[in-house]
């Protein structure tokens, strides 16, 4: 009975984890991505070389089917030459097309919620070049770049804020950076100005970082408002707005 108990926590612990993690996008950062726009490049791109593979060994092994059909049978030597061919074409098709990462030039580019996917995806491929602690800061940076994502979905072009995120995530950021990774390995830990480059670039992140945060909070508050608007209005209609509402009483 104690087994089937801790069977039954287990199960239930393990679905809760599950859940969990859905809500969150799904297992994207076991793939290393820092957030779940890198992560759903990546997955369209999986997607794009597992179908390619598909055809590939269908059309193998249509073509052998109808050379058999011509030839009454492909003999064992075309049946081994046929599963060389399937070998081949899956060692082929699944190492290419290589994933690209977006080049520097290309960040600012397309409408900005594409601007901030790619630049995520260029962060992460640049994470490895930074020290620890503005490392750290790109990873976490994912998240917030997802939920600027989501709020910009629908936003003018032409709105103010699109036009600061645009400089802010596909200009400022980008060329920290890149200022920061032309400076030699040996003089980045060297203090100059009262502080070494690896911390001017950690609390210059921090700051856009900040920023980010800020940008998407000012674009949530129309959809904050509208729900704290629908909030008063069900309360007042179902809730204790209800049952403080004057009755009319029952006259005997």
């Amino acid at each position: 009975m104690n087994d089937l108990t801790r069977d039954s926590d287990r199960i239930m612990h393990e679905a809760r984890i599950s859940r969990d993690v859905n809500r969150e996008g799904g297992y994207h950062r076991m793939a290393g991505s820092i957030g779940a726009g890198s992560a759903k490049v990546k997955r369209k791109h999986l997607v794009k070389k597992i179908r390619n593979v598909v055809i590939a060994v269908f059309a193998i092994w249509l073509a052998s089917g109808i050379a058999g059909a011509l030839f009454s049978g492909i003999g064992f030597w075309g049946l081994m030459s046929v599963l060389v061919a399937s070998i081949v074409a899956i060692a082929v098709f699944s190492n290419f097309p290589k994933m690209e990462t977006p080049k520097r030039g290309d960040l600012n580019k397309g409408n900005v919620q594409q601007m901030v996917g790619r630049t995520e995806l260029w962060l992460e491929s640049q994470r490895p070049a930074l020290p620890p602690p503005a490392a750290k800061i790109v990873s976490d940076m994912g998240v917030q770049l997802d939920a600027l994502g989501l709020q910009l979905e629908g936003v003018d072009q032409n709105h103010p804020k699109a036009r600061e995120v645009r400089n802010l995530v596909g200009e400022q950021l980008p060329e920290m950076i890149d200022s920061y990774r032309k400076i030699p390995a040996h003089l980045r830990t060297e203090e100059r100005a009262g502080a070494t480059p690896d911390q001017q670039l950690t609390e210059s992140l921090g700051k856009i970082s900040g920023e980010i945060d800020s940008i998407t909070r000012q674009l949530a508050e129309g959809s904050l408002d509208d729900l704290a608007i629908k909030h008063r209005y069900l309360d007042y209609k179902f809730g204790e707005g209800a049952q403080t509402a004057p009755e009319l009483e029952h006259k005997n």
